[in-house]
């Protein structure tokens, strides 16, 4: 050490921290990379990317060579540090104990914590220049690595710890991926997120909550006089009915609107029998049929319109394609009055909202901002009715939630319109 300058001696020392920094940044940027980010830029022939990914999937190995050789520089930079000091000093002990303390501080401040944090903040940034050294050096401290690994796995085996090779390639869990979504911030558009979340949501509904209750139902009577098949085909609010004889469990196929408008072109006496022959074949799916699993088979069966029915074969209500589509999307049809009157509904400036009682709590959910429950009834009517076991005769008020409904008139064996009023205050789980 005589013959080194000392001025040397530091440069060496300065060297070994920033080497140790480089380490520890470049693991600490990998550890935070984004992966999507990464595969979309090697898929685009960046070859910075590429080699990151080719460490990625060597993590165990890449640990092993940054350990290795972090506490090999900051061996040797404490080494380095107390040689200075007694070439200069001698050996005096509170000269090596106050250098040693020194560079550790150093090395703690330098070459640990500062460059870990740079690492985390700006890990797009140092990952991939920093993956360009790192692929040579995993490849020539293969040897050492394995030698090292030898004496690891025989600790771990000792402790009964199975080492794995796949800890970079975990695959994501729906929930996981529902989470990545939804912390993506700037990165996906508003509306893409949204479509997104709601496809995952799509999983876990069935047809019965996205349908259109059997009371709700227009469809043409074959068993009224013709005239009145006319009026109602002239002032219909869809491309196709469903038609049943008489009474609506008796549904004998779906009639395109169209060709009936033109069949009333082209026939100067109209009986039943003209609209028989222009009828299809119904489509009747269960009642428990998942709408992610319809939607299928919407595309398989070429169909656009399923008559619902339960277990007695009763019909229940009728869902198309377009509804399960706007589930997904969001609703981009207002085909009838009461869709466009239920596009409309919100809280007012007092905290209010009235809505009719076979509104759909998925709607009141989504546009209020509220959590009734949806494994039980699909209305409002239906929630009321099963929270109150009875039908009321008079007005009455009931607390749900962080919501107040009122019922306000009742007609017919169900509750035909309330009023909700908002609580101020954390949701409630019901």
């Amino acid at each position: 050490m005589d013959t080194i300058p000392l001025w040397a001696q530091f440069l060496a020392l300065a060297f070994l921290i920033f080497l140790s920094a480089f380490f520890a940044m470049a693991e600490t940027a990998l550890m935070a990379a984004n992966r999507f980010r990464l595969r979309h830029q090697a898929k685009r022939g960046s070859r910075r990317a590429i080699a990151t990914l080719w460490l990625l999937e060597r993590t165990e190995r890449l640990l092993s060579l940054v350990l290795i050789a972090n506490t090999l520089l900051n061996a040797l930079a404490i080494a380095l540090v107390t040689a200075i000091a007694i070439t200069n000093f001698g050996v005096e002990e509170h000269v090596i104990i106050i250098s040693t303390a020194a560079v550790v501080f150093v090395l703690i401040v330098v070459a640990e914590i500062s460059p870990k944090i740079i690492g985390a903040r700006y890990a797009d940034q140092v990952v991939l220049p920093a993956s360009i050294v790192l692929r040579p050096l995993l490849r020539m401290a293969r040897p050492l690595i394995w030698f090292v690994d030898l004496f690891v796995n025989a600790l771990l085996r000792l402790f009964r710890i199975k080492p794995s090779s796949s800890l970079a390639n975990a695959d994501l869990s729906p929930d996981e991926l529902r989470s990545v979504l939804l912390e993506s911030g700037s990165f996906i558009p508003q509306k893409h997120r949204s479509i997104l979340l709601n496809l995952f949501d799509l999983e876990s509904i069935s047809v019965e909550d996205v349908m259109t209750p059997r009371t709700q139902i227009e469809a043409l009577n074959l068993a009224v006089p013709v005239e009145e098949i006319i009026e109602q085909l002239t002032t219909c609010y869809h491309n196709k009915l469903p038609v049943y004889d008489g009474e609506i469990n008796q549904i004998v196929g779906i009639l395109h609107v169209r060709k009936a408008l033109g069949l009333l072109r082209e026939e100067d006496e109209l009986t039943v029998h003209h609209f028989r022959a222009l009828l299809s074949d119904p489509y009747f799916i269960p009642l428990e049929t998942a709408a992610l699993d319809q939607l299928q088979n919407f595309q398989e069966n070429k169909e656009r319109l399923a008559i619902i029915v339960d277990e007695y074969g009763e019909v229940q209500g009728l869902v198309t394609l377009d509804d399960i589509i706007e589930e997904m999307i969001g609703e981009f049809t207002t085909s009838t009055p009461s869709a466009a009157r239920a596009e409309s509904f919100s809280w007012d400036l007092h905290g209010e909202c009235l809505l009719e009682g076979v509104t759909a709590l998925r709607d009141i959910n989504k546009r209020l901002g509220l959590n009734f429950p949806l494994d039980g009834p699909k209305t409002l009517n239906g929630l009321l009715l099963e929270w109150l076991q009875d039908i009321p005769d008079a007005p009455i008020s009931v607390k749900i939630g962080n919501c107040i409904i009122e019922v306000m008139q009742v007609q017919n064996q169900s509750i035909k319109v309330v009023k909700l009023r908002r609580i101020e205050g954390p949701a409630l789980q019901i």
